[in-house]
């Protein structure tokens, strides 16, 4: 069965070219086995929760971190930037190592690499340090960010949609849960902001846990499965021969990737998106301060912006696998976020909690960009360079919109300026996202 078939109702064209590498993924991931499935799942859950902490957590607490660490405006501005920096320096490298050492390794040492950055990060005693294990924190994130899609096109190909609304819930739950607690925790700990961030290492080593034990159990499986293999399999030994088409799809993929035009949309958007994303992660708890509003009341609206796209996660990513093209959509979800930013403009003490949920809708678009990255390829092999290079791409495009926020703050003493500037980028997201939704293949050179 091809794995366009799977990927979108209208699935016309090309089975030749899916059909090899649909049938040499079992060989390099063994066989899916329910039990190995229910574990995948819950380590996508998992690791999911813990892809946004790092920076969700640290929001609501930024002005007791600059002022403990000795921050400049301009620095608090750049350490709201490394996220993006992270994501496009380091998720270059997931392609290489996941063909090395497979997407399920990469993803545990990923989280390994959350865990020990959070837990670090929590005992600096400068600015350098940590600013380093944030870093290595945000690494982690990197490769756990392009692989997931990929580990969702090989494992489920028949449920792109409803999957990625699963773990996009999951790491809207993490951002959301983080942004509402931390502070809460750190008053509990005694107003240290040190355990209140450095609590979410724990979260990270289940989902280490989690990971391993999806290695442990993909292992005894394949063991398992040899002697089976070695008595019916000999009928399966007539398709070796369709083993050499199976390089020309990555091939090919690898080949014309920088002359997609596709593949350039789709970077783009997800650039701009993940520009709105951190600009509101890094920056609309202190949007809140600055208009008065406490810290633990900015926290939650906070919470509430980053948290509504769990239940929307549920519906949103499932909804764009069904339209042939995703540009209306998108178009409905950034216009959303222009109301949001209209209103933190015009009256962002009494509107507050209507522009939290606005800007929650808004940041839809990221389940949406990460459903678009296995429509847009046809194989798995396809997904993954397309997830790489499309997020890799996209995070280097946002790396300059958080600290551009954080400069013209800093230089005009309120917000009216740093809105509207996120409010033309929110336009030309809506551009890149009609461009990007349109129905094409990165294999046939659209």
């Amino acid at each position: 069965m091809s794995l366009a078939k799977h990927d979108r109702t209208p699935g016309p064209g090309a089975p030749a070219p899916e059909t090899a590498p649909a049938r040499t993924a079992p060989a390099t991931t063994g066989p899916a086995t329910p039990v190995l499935l229910w574990l995948i799942t819950a380590g996508l859950v998992l690791a999911a929760l813990n892809l946004r902490p790092a920076i969700s957590a640290l929001a609501p607490l930024l002005e007791e971190v600059r002022a403990d660490l000795g921050m400049s405006g301009t620095v608090a501005g750049l350490l709201t930037s490394v996220p993006a920096l992270c994501f496009a320096v380091f998720g270059v490298t997931a392609p290489a190592l996941s063909r090395r050492y497979g997407p399920v390794a990469v993803v545990a040492a990923g989280m390994a690499a959350v865990t020990t950055g959070l837990a670090l990060r929590s005992l600096a005693g400068g600015t350098g340090v940590f600013l380093a294990s944030s870093a290595l924190a945000l690494a982690g994130i990197a490769v756990a960010n392009v692989l997931m899609p990929v580990i969702v096109k090989r494992y489920f190909p028949d449920r792109i949609g409803s999957m990625t609304g699963l773990y996009s819930m999951a790491l809207s739950l993490g951002a959301a849960g983080a942004g509402a607690v931390t502070v809460p925790l750190a008053s509990a700990l005694g107003d240290s902001w040190r355990l209140g961030i450095g609590l979410w290492a724990v979260p990270g080593a289940l989902a280490v846990t989690a990971w391993l034990a999806v290695l442990l159990r993909r292992g005894a499986t394949r063991t398992a499965a040899a002697p089976a293999d070695a008595t019916p399999a000999a009928p399966a030994a007539p398709a070796a021969p369709a083993a050499p088409a199976a390089p020309a799809a990555p091939d090919t993929a690898r080949l014309t990737l920088r002359r997609s035009p596709t593949a350039w949309a789709l970077a783009c958007f997800f650039g701009l998106q993940a520009t709105a994303a951190y600009i509101i992660m890094g920056w609309l708890p202190q949007i809140y301060r600055d208009a008065g509003i406490s810290a633990g009341t900015a926290g939650v609206l906070f919470a509430v912006a980053m948290g509504l796209s769990v239940p929307l996660s549920f519906v949103v990513p499932p909804l764009a696998t069904r339209m042939r093209t995703q540009g209306p959509l998108l178009t409905v979800l950034a216009l959303s976020g222009l109301a949001g930013y209209t209103g933190l403009w015009l009256a962002p003490h009494g509107g507050a909690w209507a522009w939290a949920v606005l800007l929650g809708i808004a940041n839809c678009a990221f389940p949406v960009a990460l459903a678009m990255i296995g429509l847009r390829a046809r194989s798995s092999h396809g997904v993954v360079r397309l997830s790489a290079f499309a997020q890799s791409t996209g995070y280097l495009i946002s790396l300059p919109g958080p600290l551009v926020v954080g400069v013209l703050n800093e230089a005009t003493g309120d917000w009216h300026l740093p809105l509207a500037f996120m409010a033309a980028l929110m336009v030309l997201q809506i551009v890149a996202g009609t461009l990007a939704g349109r129905d094409r293949h990165i294999e046939d050179g659209a």
